[in-house]
Parts: C-alpha cells; structure tokens; sequence
C-alpha cells in the first residue's frame, strides 16, 4: 500500500512524467545502494521469503524461488547486487547485443497507468556485450542464478545474424548461468522473421554448436540455451517453434515477449495506446498464460517454461505455474506494483506448497 499509494505516484511524476528518464533513476538509485555492502547483506536476511518448498531445479540449474526479473529492467546488469537482496530468486540481464548501440529515437517508453501497461520501442539499447563481461567480471559470482538475453544488433544484417548471436555469446559465456536468444522483440526490424523455422534452425544449430565447444575445455555440460518467443504467434507457427527447439536440445522456452495487440487497453489509455511497440502488463495477462499451456501441452512438459507477461498479482502468478509455467519473471508487475509484489507471490506460493503437505 505505501508503494501504491506514495512511491509509485511519486514516480511516475518524476522528471515530468518521463517514463524512460524514471526507469534509468530508479536502476541508478538501485545500483548505488547495491554498492554498499551492508545494505545488500540487510535485504537478503530481511526480504526474500525463505522456504525450501520455494527451491527447484530448473533445466540443471538451482533457483532458490521461482520468481526472477525480466530481461529489459536492468539491460546492461548495473543493479545485480540490488535485485536478489530484494526477494528475487534469478535475473536476466539484456537484452544485449553484440555491439554497442544507443536503441531507437525518444521518447520510447510509455506508461499507459488505466490499464497497468507499458508500450516500449527501445530498440535493445545496451553499452554491448564486451561492455557486460567486463562489469560481470568485476561482480564476481553473483548469489542468484544470471540468466543474459542475447539479441541482434541493429547494424547486423539478418543475413549475418548468427554470427553476431554466436560472438555475443562466445563473450558472456563465462559469466550466465542460462542465455536467452531473443528473437521475438517487436523493435528491431527483421527480428521477429528468426522464429521461421529456417532461420530459427540455422541459428540454433550453430549457437548450440558453439555452447558445446565452450563448455568443453572444462568438462562441463553446455550451459542452457533458452528461446524467446512472441504472444503474437499463431499456435501452428508456435507449434513449429517448439520443435525447431527440441529438435536441437533448446533447454526451455521464455514465453512471451511483448506484443504488438491492444487488446484489453483501458478506454483511456487508448489515445497513448497508438503509439509504436510492444506493449507489456495487465492487457499481456491471457494471452501469456495461454501461450504457456500450449507450449506445455505441445512438449508434455519435456521443455521447462519460464512465464512472463502480465504477471501483476499472486494469483497471475499462480494460474501461469498451473498452465505450465516452471519459473515465472515480472517486469511491468514490478513496476506498478512495487517490490513487495515479489514477496508476495512467494508467500502465496509457500504457504500453498505447505497446505498441500498437509
């Protein structure tokens, strides 16, 4: 309540309501404070709800909750130590590119506050890859699992995108637990045509090619490769999407990414709801949730899924666990509903986990 009813106005007054100039105050007030020790050491014995029935093992990797940050809320990793020192049980960083590249023209990020939604054209905006290893390096290991979502680079034809993917990758391996290929955000142009069965299995050929040969020096299993796809996907090119994945070992799948319907937008966000992107929050919800359980009910639950999209109470969180889901991620749930919306969800998912031993 002190979030929605104080923080969260204060905010989104901040800067003359400027959505992207909020964004990067809140990741820089977060980074600051996760540079001071004892205030991370504080959160994580304070925040985080602690149960061993919140704990799984996901595609060979431990989470200690099942509630992570979505790629997109801190793009080149700055607030890493921030996150799990408030509740969160993994982070994906990125999405990051190959190389360097400022994103799309602003103002590119708006909040539509009727409809618990956001619109974003901001194009992978990121310092890069070599950028990213070297602050992770820097880091050191890091108390939760790190998942980094890989993307195109604007100025890399789609003709050479492997290359650009296999580079980003070969640069950040030694530091994510999992990596994302992202080929479903609505803001770079060609991107999205990656989900064609043809480019998708060129692509993944190739990268899990180069994830072997990385892991091999030290003996150790390929780290997990993982596939995000779009809401706005039909279920047949769904369909194909999924075996493309299990035909090359893909380890699991992030559904969804943004989308570019309206659908469910608030009458009046409708005139801010025009502008140009994918947009994100409440209107997501259904739509999520039901990608998950097809996915689920195309692979018989042989491929892991990690639900995102719309996750804006408990019960979203839960409904998208039963349709699926092994991990979920919040990103506009963050931020219309605060931090406590992670403590929240593990509670819920505790104390259900408790009621059913009984």
């Amino acid at each position: 309540m002190v979030y929605k009813q104080l923080v969260r106005p204060a905010l989104f007054r901040l800067h003359g309501g400027d959505a992207e100039r909020v964004h990067e105050t809140t990741v820089g007030a977060l980074a600051m404070l996760g540079s001071i020790r004892s205030l991370v050491e504080l959160g994580r014995r304070v925040l985080p709800v602690r149960s061993t029935a919140l704990e799984r093992t996901v595609f060979g990797i431990r989470f200690p909750n099942p509630v992570g940050l979505a790629a997109g809320m801190d793009k080149d990793g700055r607030a890493l130590p921030a996150w799990s020192a408030l509740g969160f049980g993994f982070v994906e960083v990125g999405t990051v590119t190959r190389h360097a590249q400022p994103g799309n023209p602003r103002p590119r990020l708006f909040r539509l506050p009727s409809s618990e939604a956001v619109i974003n054209r901001m194009g992978f905006n990121n310092a890069g890859a070599q950028a990213l290893a070297d602050r992770l390096a820097r880091l050191g290991p890091l108390p939760a699992p790190l998942g980094i979502s890989l993307g195109k680079s604007r100025v890399t034809p789609v003709a050479e995108a492997v290359e650009d993917y296999r580079s980003a990758l070969r640069t950040l391996y030694p530091y994510g637990d999992y990596f994302a290929v992202n080929v479903s955000s609505p803001n770079t142009p060609g991107l999205r045509g990656l989900q064609d069965r043809g480019a998708l299995t060129e692509l993944l050929a190739e990268l899990s090619a180069t994830a072997a040969t990385l892991a091999r020096p030290q003996g150790a299993r390929a780290k997990p490769l993982l596939v995000k796809i779009a809401p706005d996907l039909s279920e047949p090119a769904i369909a194909e999407v999924v075996e493309v994945c299990l035909e090359h070992g893909v380890s699991g799948l992030i559904a969804t990414n943004t989308t570019l319907s309206r659908d469910g937008v608030a009458a009046r966000d409708r005139a801010a709801a025009q502008e140009q992107g994918g947009l994100s929050g409440r209107p997501l919800t259904e739509r999520a949730r039901q990608v998950v359980a097809f996915v689920h009910g195309e692979t018989g639950g042989r491929l892991p899924i990690i639900g995102v999209g719309g996750i804006m109470t408990p019960d979203d969180a839960s409904r998208m666990f039963d349709a699926g889901a092994s991990l979920v991620q919040l990103y506009t749930g963050f931020i219309y509903q605060g931090p406590g919306l992670v403590r929240r969800i593990n509670r819920a998912l505790a104390a259900g986990a408790v009621a059913r031993s009984r």
